[in-house]
């Protein structure tokens, strides 16, 4: 879901230096910890004759039960949707012993996004397997090298990978990350949705216009079934997808109200005024997810930023535009 690559992301006025960035990289870490209140989930489980679920092994604030991995097919060759995080034995240990059982192996890998709790796991796979599959991913389009840990294959929108009996279908969902990519299983109905829609609680994103486009893009697929990157299987899509629509505009609005009652205002104090009860663990996402907010905001010239800059180092402070000024720039 989050690694230290998004610090890169973090506001201008949270952007206070290593010291900082420190800190916010051991908050980022999964912590072999379930946080309370969440679904409990089994270690494998079989959730229809074509998917079974194999739980990474990684809990945490931002991965909460785990990453959800998928050994997707009905015959002996499977596809694997995303790997985990890097070297855990249990998780490695728990995917060998389905393989076994089931006398598959598997005949590709594919991932939703480059986050290493999602590719992290393909190279302990690889050295399992002792040769070298294809391992399917979308490009990233946000300046950002790829990594060379892997040999990716990249493809495009709409490619279709096939085992007996199962038809992947490649579809681009930018926003949680610019590569991130979600699957549909054609003899389902299905999708396995990655970070884009989580079984429980909101997603975080990079983007948010290009985010808020991709749910719409999934609520028009009506899928029968979602199986998410991390959390349970989202048995009402169509529910969940607006639930999270709707909880992205009352967000939009929410900061509109802050910066007009309370501005000039920073990203932190309005965090803090619309975040009232949220863990502290999962404040760090609180503030990256207004940040984009007032990104888009600045872009639809909604809001200002009056902040100063001091050699180099930006202090993000918003108030509403001024209407004369938003007019004009709109002639």
């Amino acid at each position: 879901m989050l690694t230290r690559f998004i610090l890169f992301q973090l506001p201008r006025d949270l952007s206070f230096g290593a010291v900082g960035c420190a800190m916010f990289t051991r908050k980022l870490q999964s912590n072999k910890k379930i946080p309370s209140g969440l679904t409990t989930l089994e270690d494998v489980s079989q959730l229809s004759p074509l998917v079974l679920r194999i739980l990474g092994q990684n809990p945490g604030a931002f991965t909460l039960q785990g990453t959800n991995t998928y050994l997707v097919g009905k015959g002996a060759k499977k596809i694997l949707i995303d790997a985990g995080e890097t070297n855990v034995s249990q998780y490695l240990n728990n995917l060998i012993d389905s393989l076994s059982k089931s006398s598959s192996t598997i005949e590709a890998i594919v991932v939703t996004h480059w986050h290493a709790d999602h590719t992290g796991g393909i190279g302990q796979i690889l050295r399992y397997l002792k040769k070298d599959i294809p391992i399917y991913k979308l490009r990233r389009t946000d300046g950002q090298p790829e990594s060379n840990e892997f040999n990716f294959t990249f493809v495009e929108d709409g490619h279709e990978l096939q085992v007996e009996g199962t038809t992947l279908r490649f579809l681009s969902t930018p926003g949680h990350t610019s590569d991130h990519t979600v699957f549909w299983l054609e003899e389902e109905g299905t999708l396995f949705s990655g970070d884009c829609v989580l079984g429980e609680g909101s997603a975080i994103f990079e983007n948010l216009d290009d985010y808020m486009k991709s749910l719409r893009k999934l609520l028009d697929l009506a899928p029968k079934r979602i199986y998410p990157g991390h959390g349970p299987v989202v048995e009402d899509p169509k529910q969940k997808i607006l639930e999270y629509i709707e909880n992205r505009n009352r967000r939009e609005q929410e900061i509109l109200s802050v910066i007009s009652n309370d501005g000039p205002a920073t990203t932190m104090q309005i965090t803090n005024s619309i975040y009232t009860n949220i863990l502290p663990s999962r404040r760090l996402g609180a503030l990256l997810n207004v940040r984009h907010h007032l990104v888009k905001l600045l872009a639809e010239g909604k809001i200002e930023d009056i902040g100063p800059s001091v050699g180099g180092l930006g202090f993000g402070l918003y108030v509403i535009a001024d209407e004369k000024k938003r007019d004009k720039n709109k002639l």
